[in-house]
């Protein structure tokens, strides 16, 4: 039988719903704890639902309104959703372009019908699936940089087969339409790649964080390349091996586990795509010197990367993290941090670097973050059996969350080619043509 402090919270959720209802406007609704369905918007008539499984969601949430709160309490299942994904609800919080926000008076209003839920008993937060350790990592050592990237590639290939392509490929696609299928779309990129680079047989190649090892083992098949990649995940790597030996490029294609900061030798173009993120801030004027140091003096670099909107700042280190970034590094990249585009070219240059051309690649991310989201739900019962429900949720979220971003702006992507030195011709055409033919 339901005691009166709980009829109380009961009712003041039923009225806090019917306030974020008239601002909101979704087409969705809420189901709580007690089994009742309340309407987010005056029209709202879909399948889509957010179930709170207890009023410790909310009291928890009010004391500590961030957030990490939110994603523990999707984690730890009290936050569910039923009847679509997250990317569907992003997409209606972000109507023709524009975010629906609360105003202040109005969250005041909203806030004060909380007031049943001050003392109330919370639902305590869990820890499954976050990085135990330095979540940033500007003062990093080197072998934290194992640390980090391990916990993110060494979850499972088995996992990660589940919803990438055939080849392995962890990055962003590209469509040529955007009907097309992934694996096609990943392919295109691996080919832009290499065209942009202008690879030739005989050439030597390097990919600085090679993943499964898609990229080296096109370069070496379709553009006769003698390519070497290096990554610091160890399955990635024994899976790199097999690929190299199944497909016979055992004389082209050579892997090794080593951090990028070590490597050694000289390459006639270089490649990092997906791993300039996972560097630090702080780390990025070392990286260009190093990149430098590791091209031949007629090569090119092509450096892909996740990017953020440009903003006033002083110094690196004094930026505090907003919340999504914590939430990402703590439960998906961490040690991982995002620079702007401008910022790049800046220590490309400062590097010895002359830029040639520079590619934004926002919307292909946006919508190959999306079909890794939905492949991946349409497995939920094989991913749970590989990496537990906390993981599954945990990506699920991270994926649909970056589709959002991407879709919405707050996250870019750019690939950026540039040679070693202004001093001589660059080996470039003289148009972009080539690219297109």
């Amino acid at each position: 039988m339901t005691n009166s402090s709980d009829a109380k919270r009961l009712a003041a959720t039923k009225s806090l719903v019917g306030e974020l209802a008239d601002t909101l406007r979704l087409d969705a609704f809420v189901r709580l704890w007690d089994g009742s369905r309340l309407p987010l918007g005056p029209d709202a008539s879909g399948p889509f639902e957010i179930v709170i499984a207890d009023p410790g969601v909310i009291a928890s949430s009010l004391r500590r309104p961030n957030l990490d709160t939110i994603i523990r309490h999707y984690i730890d299942k009290r936050i569910d959703f039923a009847g679509g994904s997250l990317i569907d609800l992003g997409r209606q919080l972000n109507r023709d372009g524009r975010s629906v926000k609360i105003k202040g008076w109005e969250a005041l209003r909203i806030a004060r019908k909380l007031s049943p839920f001050l003392f109330a008993p919370g639902a305590a937060p869990g820890t499954e699936g976050a990085f135990d350790g330095d979540i940033v990592g500007n003062r990093r050592k080197a072998a934290a940089n194992e640390d980090y990237i391990q916990f993110h590639y060494d979850l499972s290939n088995d996992f990660y087969a589940l919803f990438l392509c055939e080849e392995m490929v962890y990055t962003c696609a590209y469509f040529h339409d955007w009907g097309k299928d992934l694996a096609t779309a990943q392919k295109n990129k691996l080919d832009m790649v290499c065209r942009k680079l202008r690879l030739k047989p005989g050439e030597r190649f390097l990919d600085i964080g090679s993943g499964w090892g898609g990229l080296v083992c096109h370069a070496a098949e379709h553009y006769g390349v003698t390519a070497h990649g290096i990554t610091l995940s160890q399955e990635q790597l024994a899976f790199a091996r097999d690929k190299v030996r199944r497909r016979g490029l055992e004389d082209r294609v050579t892997f090794e586990f080593v951090d990028y900061i070590n490597a050694t030798g000289t390459y006639d173009k270089i490649a990092s795509v997906g791993m300039y993120e996972a560097i630090g801030l702080e780390n990025i004027p070392a990286y260009m010197r190093k990149m430098r140091s590791l091209l031949a003096d007629d090569g090119l670099f092509l450096n892909h990367a996740i990017s953020r909107r440009a903003k006033r700042r002083k110094l690196l280190r004094s930026e505090r993290m907003r919340p999504e970034q914590r939430a990402l590094a703590k439960y998906i990249f961490p040690g991982g941090a995002l620079d702007d585009i401008g910022h790049t070219i800046a220590e490309m240059e400062l590097a010895g670097f002359e830029v040639h051309d520079v590619e934004g690649w926002r919307l292909h991310y946006a919508e190959t973050c999306r079909l890794w989201c939905e492949r991946l739900m349409a497995r939920k019962d094989e991913a749970i059996a590989l990496v537990g429900e906390a993981k599954y949720r945990i990506y699920v979220a991270y994926l649909a969350g970056c589709a959002i971003s991407f879709e919405r702006g707050t996250a870019r992507l750019f690939q950026t080619l540039c040679s070693k030195t202004p001093k001589r011709p660059p080996p470039l055409p003289p148009t972009r043509a080539d690219l297109y033919r």
